[in-house]
C-alpha cells in the first residue's frame, strides 16, 4: 500500500513540473532541466521517506515518471 502512495504521490509532483514547465514555457533549457532535477529530486526524497527504501524508491520513481510520461504523450496525440 505504501508504494502506491508514494506513486500517487509522485504523479503529483510530476503534475507539478507540468505546470511549472508551462508556466515557463519561454525559459532557456538549462533551467528547465535544472527545474526537472529538483522536481526530480522532490520525487526521490518523498518516495524514500515513506518506503525507507533506495531499491523501491528507484523503481516506483521509474514506473511513476514512465506512467507520467505515457500518459502526456497520449493526451498530446487526442489533442493535436
Amino acid at each position: 500500500m505504501k508504494s502506491y502512495i508514494v506513486f500517487l504521490f509522485q504523479l503529483m509532483v510530476w503534475s507539478g513540473y507540468t505546470v511549472a514547465e508551462w508556466l515557463s514555457r519561454h525559459d532557456r533549457l538549462i533551467f528547465k532541466i535544472l527545474m526537472f532535477c529538483i522536481f526530480t529530486y522532490l520525487a526521490v526524497y518523498i518516495g524514500k521517506a515513506v518506503l525507507k527504501s533506495v531499491r523501491r524508491t528507484f523503481f516506483i520513481t521509474v514506473v511513476s515518471l514512465t506512467s507520467y510520461g505515457v500518459i502526456q504523450l497520449i493526451l498530446q496525440s487526442l489533442i493535436y
